[in-house]
């Protein structure tokens, strides 16, 4: 169950992350809610997680998950570069968080 409310809080994390890059620095008040909603949902997921995870494991694979998450969304919804060095290196945190999940 950990493993599963932590990966939800990395994909919250992605979440918030869009979310505050859309507030336009909290000048606009829906995407500035959702941002606020899901970084605390994102926060108290990975506390609850870390219950049964070491935080080490825990805070690498929620960051790693969050990470690869706002980048994809960026490359595929918002325009950004999807250039092969971009890509290698998001499979390179995908295969960290795959190997801290298998080693803890």
């Amino acid at each position: 169950m950990a493993w599963l409310v932590l990966v939800l809080s990395g994909l919250l994390e992605t979440t918030w992350a869009i979310a505050l890059d859309r507030s336009q620095g909290f000048s606009r008040p829906i995407p500035s809610v959702i941002f606020a909603v899901t970084a605390i949902g994102s926060v108290v997921g990975l506390g609850y997680a870390l219950r049964e995870i070491p935080v080490g494991t825990g805070y690498a694979v929620w960051v790693g998950i969050g990470a690869v998450g706002t980048a994809a969304v960026g490359m595929i919804a918002l325009g950004e570069s999807t250039n092969l060095p971009r890509l290698l290196c998001l499979l390179l945190v995908i295969a960290g968080v795959i190997g801290l999940k298998i080693f803890s």
